[in-house]
């Protein structure tokens, strides 16, 4: 018995830890703190080539959904642009630093879709979106994040943006020759 007795006391220190840990929001995953809820402060990044073909993933959890890559700030003190450079490298495994990442200068604000109002705090409603260009080399390969896109396709900028689901995004699509390099 006396020989358990530390190992149980480590457990104990690991639970009393985690539990200081969940009640003082720090817990850990990917070694990143996870909010309770999302930030009401996201990106849209129009992903591009020269000749202005436009990327749209399409969503895991609605069918039907293309878009192009959105996400909301990890942070409060997350600047709009690391948003944007983070986003892309997660939902396509592209490294925006090695293409031209525009800030167009664009704020959309829209009610919250209402499948997606959970992972919001009660009471939030609306989105603040920044709009960013990014033009990569044509042939740029594609990395799929499984659990949040199923597809991807490159299609001429008018045909994207009929094919969004998103009025912001195809709104912001259809503004391509006016910021494109």
């Amino acid at each position: 018995m006396g020989r358990h007795a530390p190992r149980r006391r480590g457990a104990v220190r690991r639970l009393r830890r985690g539990i200081s840990d969940l009640v003082n929001g720090q817990l850990r995953h990917n070694r990143r703190v996870t909010p309770p809820f999302k930030i009401p402060q996201s990106v849209l990044v129009v992903i591009h080539t020269p000749a202005r073909d436009v990327l749209l993933i399409h969503r895991a959890d609605a069918a039907g959904y293309w878009q192009s890559v959105t996400g909301a700030k990890d942070r409060d003190d997350e600047s709009f642009e690391d948003c944007a450079t983070r986003e892309v490298r997660e939902e396509t495994g592209i490294d925006a630093r090695k293409g031209i990442l525009t800030d167009w200068g664009i704020e959309n604000v829209y009610d919250i879709y209402p499948r997606w109002l959970h992972r919001y705090a009660p009471g939030v409603t609306r989105n603040t979106e920044h709009v960013f260009g990014l033009c990569v080399p044509d042939g740029t390969a594609v990395t799929l994040n499984a659990r949040e896109h199923t597809d991807f396709r490159w299609l001429p900028w008018r045909e994207a943006a009929d094919a969004c689901f998103s009025p912001s995004n195809a709104e912001a699509i259809l503004l391509l020759p006016q910021f494109a390099q």
